[in-house]
């Protein structure tokens, strides 16, 4: 795994090198770069990396100007003494912000979580290109907010999607519910339509959410979600006849 350093503390350059020794002895590092400029002369110009560490604040910027300025497709793990930019970090592709000093357990956790994005990156972008050639890939992950952290959510963990007094959740397969900053209009062109399916106004369900389907009245279908109170997840009367064919693809 090919990856670089955007890092303009010397101390923070060295600490992060040994932690990566020791969780990823395979990574290669291919370059540590102090600046916004730097980084973005080589991102030009080089073939892509597997990953990137980066520091929020570099000696002639914010990071965040690199990523705005260079497509990346690789995934990024912010480093950084600052927790007020974890929102604007995953909004770029950041799995995953590391508060200094780095701890060798949190670095492993996220390494392991960048190779499962990198591992999967290849087959993706094929299976993206096959399915549409000018489409946007389907989102991946989620990020929610968990009181001062911030969590990534991924797609397969998600069973439905649910407006609720103009706030929009989504309801994963243990149970919980998170606040998104989406509503079900923008969810639609973002998720997998193979895995979601919008069946009224309020719901957005997903494959795996439909393991229970009751007979409902005027020729409605009622969905049976575990963890979620509503007893009247409806599929709408005029979306029935596609939503069985969706289930039958």
């Amino acid at each position: 795994m090919r990856v670089i350093i955007l890092e303009d503390e010397n101390r923070a350059v060295s600490h992060l090198k040994r932690l990566i020794h020791e969780v990823a002895p395979g990574m290669e590092i291919d370059g540590v770069f102090e600046t916004v400029r730097e980084a973005i002369a080589f991102l030009e110009q080089e073939p892509p990396v597997d990953l990137i560490f980066s520091d929020v604040q570099l000696a002639d910027g914010i990071s965040f100007e690199i990523f705005s300025k260079v497509h990346i497709d690789c995934p990024i793990i912010f480093t950084t003494a600052y927790d007020t930019y974890a929102i604007e970090a995953f909004n770029t592709n950041g799995i995953d912000y590391l508060l200094k000093p780095i701890e060798e357990e949190r670095l492993r956790k996220a390494v392991e979580k960048a190779k499962q994005f990198t591992s999967n990156r290849g087959l993706e972008s094929l299976l993206n290109l096959r399915a549409d050639p000018g489409s946007k890939p389907a989102k991946s992950r989620f990020m929610v907010k968990v009181g001062e952290k911030i969590r990534t959510i991924m797609v397969e963990d998600i069973l439905a999607f649910y407006s609720f007094e103009k706030t929009t959740y989504l309801h994963t397969s243990t149970h919980r519910d998170y606040i998104i900053d989406y509503s079900l209009e923008e969810l639609e062109s973002m998720l997998n339509v193979n895995r979601f399916f919008r069946i009224s106004r309020k719901y957005i369900v997903s494959i795996e959410a439909c393991s229970q389907i009751i007979a409902w009245s005027n020729s409605r279908l009622k969905i049976v979600i575990e963890g979620i109170d509503d007893q009247k997840i409806v599929v709408a009367r005029e979306r029935v006849r596609e939503f069985k064919n969706w289930l039958d693809s």
